[in-house]
């Protein structure tokens, strides 16, 4: 091993070492050149010093003195020169890092099961090389990420190096591309050559290129900037090394992260001897979340009575660096309220101003409160019994983000395919508002504005996209209009593939659930007006309600919510 590093070495600074050699025998033969003419001139007679004095004086000392500085000086500018000078832009600038110094295990590696036994896989193929040439299999060469920001990508790469115990080089695709054009193909060259290098010294090493997407989407014409070729030209580069990589067996992996979709990528990278595996790594899951929170709060003192199922339901959707996150948050708001630990109410706090934005201290007079903590009321009731695939977490009078006031649902189960029942339920819930306005103030608000736009875009997704709707018409005639406007801009002229009788039919529709589901919404208010004031009441005493206290208003009437659809 010892003798590949020396190896290595040489042929990496093999100019410089030259140059340094020649450089010092210069040096050295200069000194004794020196040393002999000062031998001689102390020899000599005095009228020859005298005469020699005369004719050079100070200026034959002043080229002596520049002489010996001036040697050094070239040599080390040679080396500069010879090792990049001025074209020191194209360094790449990376060193890479042991996999035993990552430090990151598979137990550190929580909320993406199922991308943490694919990456388990690859490193065993990794590592069983020998196992899988003397059956005849394919050396793994690329690896592709894809998932939502925040999953944990880079975390589940530095996994397989820590695991696999390789070097690992770590770069983003954004640092290939440059105005001039040739720079990005030769960073990529440089990057592949130092990683042969450590893999010809430690027996392998991983490339782990993050938002690959930079330097890896589908291959264009330049319109006469130079940036498309610029980004061609790396791309070119890239898949050209990743050939490279059969010419001899290194041990190189390369491993590559996005948050685009598939078809964003040029073919030629995802195709066969490229990019071999994928893994998707999704949002985490019921029973990931709760792990990463049990995870996240070993770091943090906190309160043990703290609902971590209820946590997981609240934060569906969140990824392991929003739950990372909310923990930190409450803890420095539990700094901040002077608390020695966690509780629900810090992280439910957090989760707020996560999600809403801080608390804005506007001055509301009573009637404005009046009308905000009606139009809240009318969505959590309306959510409670019309909703009943989410609970009613919370329900606020105070100014968050860009919102007077809001309720926050959760989702009381996993749902990843959503019925009609549901989309309905999310409609009457949005009009909760402008029902509760309208009973008891006999006016409306401009506050349902938000609702509208909400309750408008899921009745029109249900009847134009998704069959829905009473008429019985089948078809995506979204995708209709999205095909006339492509094909109208081809043709130079305006077509469409929908009739106008079409859609005036798909559009009555539309206006025909808002009204159904309107109608319904007024029929519960008006038959729990009771409920409606008690719970506004409730709201105006306290400005905010939690999970257990909106619970408590509904069971003091004796309400039990519907079972799920």
């Amino acid at each position: 091993m010892n003798t590949r590093k020396i190896k290595i070495f040489f042929q990496s600074h093999w100019i410089a070492i030259t140059v340094a050699i020649l450089t010092s025998i210069l040096a050295i033969s200069f000194i004794l050149f020196l040393r002999s003419s000062i031998t001689a001139w102390a020899t000599s007679e005095s009228y020859f010093k005298k005469a020699a004095l005369a004719q050079y004086g100070l200026f034959f000392y002043i080229f002596l003195v520049l002489q010996v500085i001036s040697l050094p000086l070239s040599g080390a500018l040679w080396i500069w020169l010879m090792r990049g000078g001025a074209m020191k832009f194209t360094h790449i600038g990376k060193k890479p890092v042991e996999g035993s110094d990552i430090r990151i295990h598979w137990q550190d590696v929580i909320g993406m099961e199922e991308a943490k036994e694919e990456a388990m896989e690859v490193v065993r193929l990794v590592t069983d090389r020998a196992k899988v040439q003397a059956i005849g299999g394919k050396i793994l060469r690329g690896i592709l990420m894809m998932g939502p920001p925040g999953c944990g990508k880079t975390y589940l790469a530095k996994a397989i190096a820590t695991e696999a115990n390789m070097p690992f080089i770590a770069m983003s695709g954004s640092e290939f591309i440059e105005m001039f054009v040739g720079v990005g193909a030769s960073r990529i060259r440089k990057l592949f050559k130092q990683a042969r290098q450590l893999a010809y010294v430690e027996g392998g090493c991983i490339i782990f290129i993050d938002e690959l997407d930079a330097v890896g989407a589908q291959r264009s014409t330049d319109r006469g900037f130079g940036g498309q070729t610029e980004s061609n030209t790396t791309l070119n580069q890239l898949l050209i090394e990743m050939d490279g990589l059969k010419e001899k067996d290194y041990n190189v992996i390369l491993i590559g992260a996005t948050n685009a979709p598939e078809g964003f990528l040029d073919p030629a990278l995802l195709r066969a001897g490229r990019f071999d595996r994928k893994i998707y790594v999704e949002l985490p899951n019921l029973d990931e979340r709760e792990k990463l929170f049990d995870y996240y709060l070993k770091d943090v003192k906190y309160d043990t009575t703290i609902d971590r199922v209820r946590l997981a339901r609240l934060t569906v959707g969140n990824s392991p660096a929003d739950i990372s996150n909310l923990v930190r948050e409450a803890a420095l708001i539990a700094i901040r309220n002077r608390k020695a630990e966690i509780s629900m109410k810090e992280i439910s706090e957090a989760y707020d101003r996560v999600e809403m934005g801080i608390k804005h201290k506007v001055v509301f007079t009573q009637t404005e409160r009046k009308k905000i903590a009606y139009h809240e009321s009318g969505h959590a009731i309306a959510m409670y019994f019309l909703a009943p695939h989410k609970d009613v977490f919370k329900a606020t009078i105070l100014a968050r983000g860009g919102a007077l006031g809001f309720v926050m649902p959760q989702p009381r189960e996993e749902i990843h395919v959503r019925t009609k029942e549901q989309y309905l339920g999310d409609i009457k819930v949005s009009l909760g508002s402008y029902a509760a306005e309208k009973l008891k103030l006999k006016s409306t608000t401009s506050g349902v504005s938000q609702d509208f736009n909400t309750a408008m875009w899921i009745a029109h997704h249900m009847v134009w996209e998704w069959g829905m709707g009473k008429s019985g018409l089948v078809g995506n005639y979204s995708l209709l209009e999205t095909m006339r406007s492509d094909y109208g801009v081809f043709r130079g002229e305006s077509v469409s593939f929908v009739s106008e009788e079409i859609k005036q039919r798909l559009n009555n529709e539309i206006q025909e659930i808002l009204q159904e589901c309107l109608k319904e919404v007024e029929d519960l208010l008006q038959k729990e007006s009771a409920l409606l004031d008690r719970f506004a009441q409730e709201l105006l005493a306290k400005d905010e309600l939690n999970y257990d206290e909106i619970e408590a208003v509904f069971k003091e009437f004796g309400k039990t919510r519907p079972p799920i659809i």
